[in-house]
């Protein structure tokens, strides 16, 4: 099983294992991290937005015009933000880092 590792806000590191297939979104939550999440996954809205560590970013997927357009509405956006909703995880991924920021928080 892949295993993702989520920084929160505050620097803690959060490691996850889950079944391939699983979005970044699913795992979050599974990993007990309240990302908000409005839309259930459908990609209409952007807050799930996470930030994917530089050195992996380019091993992700393209991201689809639609998510790049919500992207745009997504807060402090940066070169290497994706939505949550629209990553994958697999076995290529096994050990992704990403970054949670605050504002996509429940709290």
């Amino acid at each position: 099983m892949p295993a993702v590792i989520f920084v929160l806000p505050g620097g803690e590191r959060r490691r996850i294992e889950v079944e391939a297939g699983l979005s970044l979104l699913e795992a979050a939550h599974r990993a007990g991290i309240a990302v908000e999440g409005a839309c259930g996954g459908s990609m209409a809205c952007a807050t799930c937005h996470m930030i994917v560590e530089e050195g992996w970013f380019d091993r992700l997927a393209m991201p689809s015009e639609e998510e790049e357009e919500m992207l745009d509405l997504a807060e402090g956006l940066t070169p290497t933000s994706r939505l949550g909703c629209q990553v994958r995880l697999s076995a290529a991924l096994d050990g992704l880092v990403v970054r949670v920021p605050v504002h996509v928080l429940l709290e």
